[in-house]
Formats: C-alpha cells, sequence, structure tokens
C-alpha cells in the first residue's frame, strides 16, 4: 500500500512538472536594448538538445541561372527562404522556431552592396519570424561576412541549435 502511495504521488508530481518544464528555460534580453536577439539563453538539465545542419535558401526563380544570384534572391529572400527550410525542419521533430535557442548565420558579402554584408536584409526577415506578439522567444545569435558558401548562388546559411522541453 505505501509502495502504491508513493509511485501515485510520484507521477502526479511528475505531470504536474511537466508543462512547467517548457517554461523554464531563461532567456536574458541585452540590457537597455531591444535588439531582437538573447544576450543569453539558460537551458536546465533533462532538455534534449537538437542540432541542426546549416540551410541555405530555396530557389525563388527558376527561369534564372542555376546556383546564380538571381535563382536564389537577394539577401532578405534568402533568410526568409532559409528560415521558412529551418521551420520545416523543426516541425519534422514536433519543433518550432519558439525552441531555437542558438543561431549562428553565415552571410557572404552581397555585390549589390560593394561585397558588404547585407545586415538589413538578414534583419528585415529574421524580424518576421522572431520577437514578435506570436513568437516572443529569442535566440541567441552570432551573424557572420564568411568569402564563399557551398552554393555560388547563395548569400546567407543558418544553422540552429533548439532545445526539447
Amino acid at each position: 500500500m505505501i509502495g502504491r502511495t508513493w509511485i501515485s504521488a510520484t507521477l502526479a508530481l511528475a505531470l504536474a512538472a511537466g508543462p512547467a518544464l517548457a517554461e523554464d528555460i531563461t532567456r536574458h534580453p541585452i540590457p537597455g536594448s531591444d535588439f531582437p536577439i538573447s544576450e543569453a539563453v539558460e537551458v536546465p538539465a533533462g532538455h534534449a538538445t537538437v542540432y541542426l545542419s546549416g540551410f541555405g535558401p530555396s530557389v525563388t526563380n527558376p527561369n534564372a541561372e542555376k546556383n546564380s544570384l538571381a535563382s536564389f534572391g537577394d539577401t532578405r529572400a534568402q533568410t526568409a527562404s532559409t528560415l521558412a527550410s529551418i521551420e520545416a525542419a523543426l516541425k519534422r521533430r514536433n519543433l518550432s522556431l519558439r525552441d531555437v535557442v542558438k543561431m549562428t548565420v553565415f552571410l557572404v558579402g552581397d555585390p549589390a552592396k560593394g561585397g558588404r554584408l547585407d545586415f538589413a536584409g538578414l534583419m528585415e526577415a529574421y524580424r518576421e519570424q522572431f520577437g514578435t506578439a506570436a513568437q516572443p522567444n529569442l535566440p541567441t545569435r552570432s551573424a557572420v561576412q564568411v568569402a564563399a558558401l557551398a552554393n555560388p548562388g547563395w548569400l546567407v546559411e543558418i544553422e540552429v541549435t533548439a532545445v526539447r522541453p
């Protein structure tokens, strides 16, 4: 009888704690800033970590020369397309962009910007997915300019780490 009572109580506590686990990831905003990334994210023990490989953009203009910049679009279009692919990959794992805790963005300099990365284009598409009323969870993030990516038409590649509550 004591064994059953103990097991029942333990099970009840575990079930009650289940939904709370999704809320115990702590995201620390950048002090005094409204920039849409977290300065730090704390993930307590007990969460599975999911690492997604780098994703690049989808072709937006199939009539353009294969693997050309024109076939994938500008930085904003490529970022939006890449985030959509990441969102789909997360969904296949029963996760969403809300679960992303770390993001690394690799940007190639845009020839239309004199070879400089188009940070504004990145941010336009990023702000549509992160820091919104519908999706307020902000990951930590780094954005770096690289000399080239695997596909010569890519200006953007993004990899993320997500956490499963």
